[in-house]
């Protein structure tokens, strides 16, 4: 979706090079590597064209329902959509490699997760609280009704052509993620003294599963509940902006307070994939 994939391409280059943390660490130029060759090929292969053609065949949803054809889509909005498809990318390559620099890995993966939680924040509230219900609508299956208020298919979504489509793209864009992602946290456990040899991950399963709770369990679970916070306060202050505000700073410290401090829950699932930092 057009609002939220500069956050997903964020969260995809600040995963990529924090999978890299141990080989970047003795990089001298973030761009100048394997890593990011890598990553800007699957920015510019896989991930840009997948939103592109999104855009093309699912204008109104690809939109978040803001769009009702192409018409609508000024070519200024079209040609800014997939240069930040790549760009945040190599940003958020970027801001991790800075912090891998300095040996805080933890820092570095945790870019990858604001990237999640940002992403999903927009698809659950949006910007007025019906980001869901954007989301959960094609009006392709729906005799081309455009999306109103109030409006969802809700599980009949999953049936849906989009959702179809999406399941497709699926095959391409999570195996040439992850495969790489875990490749690299093994390549560069193995040859690292600070990492104990009975905490290197034996499979891709042992990466992929603590990775997917925080990208689905934690990020989208954290919007939800930072949404549904935010309606309560919509209710008691009437102020939709100083809602989102009070409710995205309370919930972010909440979550840090109690998850994602050292030795809390969160870390720990973090360590699973940095494994150890620099002493």
């Amino acid at each position: 979706m057009v609002q939220v994939d500069v956050f997903w391409s964020y969260a995809l280059g600040a995963s990529f090079a924090s999978a890299a943390s141990r080989q970047l660490k003795n990089e001298n130029n973030p761009f100048q590597n394997d890593y990011f060759t890598y990553t800007i090929l699957y920015l510019s292969c896989i991930f840009a064209p997948s939103g592109i053609y999104l855009l093309w065949q699912f204008p109104h949803w690809e939109t978040m329902q803001a769009a009702s054809c192409h018409g609508d889509l000024p070519a200024w909005l079209v040609t800014v959509f997939s240069i930040t498809n790549i760009t945040q990318g190599i940003l958020g390559f970027w801001v991790s490699y800075q912090f891998i620099q300095s040996g805080r890995y933890y820092l570095a993966h945790l870019q990858w997760f604001l990237g999640y939680f940002c992403m999903f924040f927009v698809l659950v509230h949006g910007w007025d609280g019906l980001g869901w219900q954007r989301f959960l609508y094609d009006p392709t299956v729906l005799n081309n009704q455009l999306w109103e208020p109030g409006q969802h298919m809700g599980l009949t979504f999953l049936w849906s052509n989009v959702a179809f489509t999406l399941y497709g793209m699926g095959i391409f864009v999570i195996p040439f993620m992850i495969i790489p992602m875990s490749k690299w946290i093994i390549e560069g456990a193995k040859n690292s003294p600070e990492v104990n040899s009975s905490d290197i991950p034996k499979s891709i399963q042992e990466i992929c599963i603590p990775f997917f709770i925080l990208v689905i369990g934690c990020s989208l679970g954290g919007a939800i509940v930072t949404s549904i916070l935010i309606f309560v306060l919509k209710l008691i202050t009437g102020n939709l902006m100083v809602s989102i505000l009070f409710g995205m700073s309370i919930n972010l410290f909440l979550a840090y307070y109690f998850f994602f401090q050292e030795e809390k829950k969160g870390y720990e699932l973090f360590k699973k994939l940095f494994l150890a930092e620099p002493v």
